[in-house]
């Protein structure tokens, strides 16, 4: 049954590398891999009793997951209200500088604090629209999309809502908010920086002087508006690691209440608006803006992983691992590089099936590492992260010139991280 259940698993993931060769959409794949490893398991069972456990297993596996689905899609869907009503312009409208060195650090700060407290996913998106209006020249706004890429990974690497995969960690109880965020921000930081320093150097000069419009048309938001809606949609996200811990419930919970209370302010702010003016401006649009290609993604992949972990794979996985490989930071690193070709949360949700909470408890070394490793060595290539499919599909950027004029630095930057990462926990528990 488990050589079965393997060969699905590799020939599923192999689908979803190869999407674009066998075109079939990977939501697809994933969904269909999900399914098929657990109707393989339930196939196998010995008599009654054991699918009744085998039931359970999924049950639970199932509920952890929606748990997750549930925080992403109200997380995604305050983000997209903010946006219908123009509220990130708060932002992107006092951006005035010409000098392109400069304007390459200005984009590169805002992306690796707003994906903190948006998403990575999110942020680059709304980076890459502001540069579009910013910077005429191609080429240099291929680097420019390309830090971006580098900077907005970074950023939700130290957070526990800035990428998938540290929302996992922290909703399976592997991190905590504030440790999380004191023992990975340097390390994330150090990983931006080196690139950025990098690309500086080849920003000279000033760019042309262009007329940036951030409203092409008319809007049906007001300026106070959009301002309202962006501060109640950033500290509603901010306020979710701070709910969970004054109750205890997981981060959805959180979500869901803010979703609540920021629809309901909308509905009450546009009651007397028109009703075509409304009805873009109403969370009922915004979630259909949402990602949920995406999302339903992501739970194919997460069910194929809590197959593997119910089956028992991935633990006998990890003790070949451990006889292999004794240091255990190389194996954590290691992730991070493959994630540069797989989607880091399946990998992060492999490594939680792999090593237990008991007998790597919250906020251990390994936990808070693979958060920076999974979290930034998706940047290395610009298929291992939504945010660099994202700025790959609206700037068209060809992944041989991203292997030949990214990577590397990009490589560097994250192997930089993740010694400064060991460094500093070597100083504060040697």
């Amino acid at each position: 049954m488990t050589t079965i259940i393997i060969a699905i698993f590799l020939l599923g993931y192999a689908a979803v590398a190869f999407e674009n060769v066998i075109k079939i959409n990977k939501t697809a794949t994933a969904l269909l891999l999900g399914m098929f490893c657990w109707t393989t398991y339930m196939l196998y069972a010995a008599d009654a009793a054991a699918a009744e456990v085998i039931k359970e297993q999924m049950a639970h596996h199932f509920t952890e997951i929606a748990e997750i689905l549930f925080f992403l899609i109200a997380a995604m869907t305050i983000v997209e209200l903010v946006d219908a009503h123009e509220g990130f312009n708060v932002i992107t409208k006092h951006i005035t500088t010409q000098k392109a060195k400069n304007l390459l650090w200005v984009i590169v700060t805002i992306t690796f604090f707003m994906s903190a407290v948006l998403d990575n996913l999110t942020t680059a998106i709304v980076m890459v629209s502001l540069l579009r209006k910013l910077v005429s020249d191609r080429e240099k706004r291929l680097i420019y999309a390309c830090v971006v890429i580098i900077a907005a990974n970074a950023g939700g690497a130290w957070s526990p809502i800035g990428d998938v995969s540290t929302t996992l960690l922290w909703t399976k109880g592997q991190v905590s908010t504030l440790t999380l965020m004191l023992t990975t921000f340097l390390p994330s930081l150090v990983s931006v920086i080196i690139p950025t320093i990098y690309f500086s150097f080849q920003m000279k000069g000033d760019l042309p002087k262009r007329k940036m419009i951030l409203q092409e048309e008319e809007s049906s938001s007001s300026s106070f508006e959009g301002l309202l809606m962006f501060c109640m949609g950033v500290g509603t996200l901010v306020f979710i690691p701070i709910f969970k811990t004054l109750t205890g419930y997981q981060p959805y919970v959180g979500a869901m209440l803010g979703l609540g209370i920021i629809w309901a302010v909308s509905e009450r702010l546009h009651y007397n608006k028109r009703d075509e003016d409304r009805r873009m401006l109403s969370v009922a649009h915004a979630l259909t803006k949402v990602d949920t290609v995406s999302v339903l993604f992501f739970m194919g992949i997460l069910l194929s992983i809590a197959c593997l972990e119910a089956t028992g794979i991935l633990e006998s996985f990890a003790a070949i691992i451990n006889s292999k490989v004794a240091d255990l930071d190389i194996v954590v690193v290691s992730v991070g590089l493959i994630s540069a070709i797989i989607d880091n949360a399946s990998l992060v949700k492999a490594m939680q099936g792999m090593y237990p909470l008991a007998a790597h408890p919250i906020d251990s070394k390994m936990w808070e590492f693979l958060a920076y490793c999974a979290g930034t060595g998706g940047s290395i290539f610009i298929i291992g992260s939504a945010a660099g499919v994202a700025v790959m599909g609206m700037e068209k950027v060809e992944s041989g010139w991203f292997l030949k004029k990214i990577s590397l630095i990009t490589l560097v930057g994250y192997l930089a991280g993740a010694a400064t990462y060991l460094l500093i926990y070597s100083l504060m528990n040697g």
